[in-house]
C-alpha cells in the first residue's frame, strides 16, 4: 500500500523512570550527597511516601547540623577573645579522676587552631565511652599541640586532691613543649600555679569552651585506660569496670581486700578500712 501526501512522523521521547528509593538513599544517606535547593526541590515534587520520609530524614540531618555549628562556634568564644587580643597559642587544660578512690589524678591541655571546628566534641561527662573514644584521636590529629600530665595517689596523699589536680594540669600544659601557650583557658574557679602566661579559670569550661572539652576527653580517656591496666595488677577491685569511683562494689572490695598500693590513703572510705582516724592523716 502506497502513502500519498505528507507523512507527519511524531517522536516522542522515551519516558526516564525516576531513581529508586535506593538509589537515592545511597546519593544522600551513605555517599552523604548535599541536598542541595534542586535536589531538595525534586525530592519534594516526588510523590513517593519514601521519598517523603528521606526528604524529611535528610531536612532533620540539615538542622541538627546548622545547630552542631552554632554550637561550636559558641564554645570558640572565649578562645576568640584571646585571639582577638592578641594570643595565638590558646591552651585549654582539665583533669579527670578528683573523686575516684584509687589511681592518679590526670590532666590533658589542648591548643587548637584557630577557629578549628570538632563536631561532637563536648564536655566529657555529657558523652559516652564509645564517643570519647571515637573523638580522642580526632582531638589528637587536629591539635597544634596536646600534652597529659599526672598525679600520682602519693602525692595526693602528700598534698591533697585539690592542689593535685592544679599540679596535673600544670604538668600537662609542660608537656605541651615545645609549644608554648601564650594563654590559658583553666576549667574550674582556681588558676593553674607558676605559670609564665596569663590565665582564665572558668567554673564549667569543660562545656563552654572547645579547647577545654577537647582537654577533657583526651584526660578521660588516658586515665580511663590507665585504669584498665591497673585492674590487670590488682584483680579483684574491678578498676576496668568503676575506673577507681566509690562505687558500692569498689567499696566492697575495699572492705574485702584492704587498700592495694594505687589507693588513696587521705580519702575516708580507704582511711575507715586501714583503721586509721581522719586527723591523723
Amino acid at each position: 500500500m502506497r502513502l500519498f501526501g505528507r507523512v507527519a512522523l511524531h517522536y516522542r521521547a522515551p519516558v526516564t523512570a525516576p531513581p529508586t528509593l535506593a538509589a537515592l538513599r545511597q546519593r544522600f544517606l551513605e555517599a552523604d550527597e548535599p541536598l542541595t535547593p534542586e535536589a531538595e526541590a525534586a525530592l519534594a515534587a516526588d510523590g513517593r511516601a519514601g521519598v517523603a520520609a528521606l526528604l524529611a530524614t535528610l531536612r532533620r540531618r540539615r538542622d541538627r547540623a546548622a545547630g552542631e555549628e552554632t554550637r561550636l562556634d559558641t564554645m570558640l568564644a572565649f578562645e576568640r577573645a584571646w585571639w582577638t587580643r592578641g594570643a595565638s597559642v590558646v591552651a585549654g587544660v582539665d583533669e579527670a579522676g578528683m573523686s575516684p578512690l584509687a589511681g592518679p589524678v590526670v590532666a590533658a591541655a589542648v591548643v587548637l587552631p584557630r577557629d578549628c571546628r570538632l563536631p561532637g566534641v563536648d564536655d566529657s561527662k555529657k558523652l559516652d565511652a564509645a564517643a570519647r573514644e571515637r573523638l580522642a584521636p580526632v582531638i589528637r590529629a587536629a591539635a597544634v599541640a596536646w600534652g597529659v600530665g599526672r598525679c600520682e595517689p602519693e602525692e595526693i596523699d602528700a598534698i591533697n586532691i585539690h592542689h593535685a589536680g592544679l599540679l596535673a594540669m600544670r604538668r600537662a600544659l609542660e608537656a605541651l613543649a615545645p609549644v608554648v601557650p601564650e594563654a590559658v583557658l583553666v576549667d574550674g574557679r582556681h588558676p593553674v600555679k607558676n605559670l609564665a602566661c596569663p590565665q582564665q579559670a572558668i567554673v564549667g569550661g569543660d562545656g563552654k569552651s572547645l579547647s577545654i572539652a577537647a582537654a577533657s576527653i583526651l584526660a578521660k580517656t588516658t586515665r580511663d585506660a590507665l585504669m584498665v591496666e591497673m585492674d590487670a595488677r590488682f584483680p579483684g577491685y574491678g578498676f576496668a569496670r568503676h575506673k577507681g569511683y566509690p562505687v558500692r562494689a569498689h567499696v566492697d572490695a575495699l572492705a574485702r581486700l584492704g587498700p592495694c598500693p594505687i589507693h588513696r590513703r587521705s580519702f575516708a572510705p580507704v582511711r575507715e578500712v586501714l583503721g586509721v582516724e581522719p586527723r591523723l592523716l
